[in-house]
């Protein structure tokens, strides 16, 4: 199953670095968080990535078109016509697909604009920002079990994000943005998702937590897997820091390889 990263937003709100490289492309322990991420999932054996690239597109790209050079111990003989021999290196079992998804193109128009690389099967999706420990295959599993649209990891955090009202079989009979005065369920990411949700998208200008997620979850295709571990996204510079602090002190929940 290919794995979908959102990857093309400003990251305004961590503009200490976000300036500088798109936010999922901010170093944890010395790697972007969006290779924190990739490792989690080529952990559970999903090594097929499709990143939806557009802000700073560049240093994306570059970045990964260096990862082998970059991991590998090499001699540079430049008597024998730059002759390069790698003695050994740390190569990943992925496939990494990179799309120009546009500057200001929405989530939505984003995912829209990969289709013609996901193709019609399932895929799965999630923020290139946040890290969990979720259990991939169960969220699978619970994807094929229940037969809908759409799946998304919802977990109980501080408010921050778009809000889940879920019934007792877990269907979400409603999705829709955060106001001040909620608390409780929020959509976390980490996704599962139906090739029919391309056709709940319109084109670029379409947020796709908005009318997609909006419509889905008023048609009750879609669905909550509720995680109760570990999740956090880095939104600002403090959230950067307790991840780093996670990482320094060897418990950091979802660096499982």
């Amino acid at each position: 199953m290919k794995v979908v990263l959102l990857a093309g937003g400003f990251g305004t709100r961590i503009s200490e670095e976000s300036h500088l490289r798109p936010k999922p492309m901010i170093e944890i322990g010395g790697k972007p968080i969006l290779w924190h991420i990739m490792k989690y999932y080529s952990s559970f054996g999903f090594n097929e990535f499709i990143i939806c690239c557009g802000y700073k597109q560049h240093v994306i790209k570059e970045w990964f078109a260096n990862y082998y050079l970059h991991n590998s111990d090499i001699t540079l003989d430049f008597t024998k016509g730059n002759e390069m021999t790698v003695h050994n290196n740390v190569a990943e079992p992925w496939k990494v697909t990179m799309i120009d998804t546009g500057l200001n193109t929405m989530t939505g128009g984003r995912i829209k604009r990969i289709q013609p690389y996901v193709g019609n099967e399932p895929f799965m999706l999630t923020y290139g920002d946040g890290v969990s420990n979720v259990d991939l295959n169960a969220l699978v599993r619970f994807h094929q079990e229940h037969g809908k649209i759409a799946t998304m990891t919802a977990v109980n955090v501080g408010q921050q994000f778009g809000v889940l009202e879920i019934d007792k079989d877990g269907t979400i009979n409603k999705f829709r943005e955060k106001n001040d005065s909620d608390g409780g369920v929020i959509n976390a990411g980490y996704m599962v998702l139906n090739p029919e949700i391309f056709d709940y998208i319109d084109g670029d200008d379409t947020v796709f937590e908005k009318k997609p997620l909006e419509t889905v979850a008023a048609e009750g295709q879609l669905k909550a897997y509720m995680h109760k571990g570990f999740w956090k996204c880095m939104d600002t510079q403090r959230d950067k820091e307790q991840l780093e602090k996670m990482i320094a002190s060897g418990e950091a929940p979802w660096m499982v390889w």
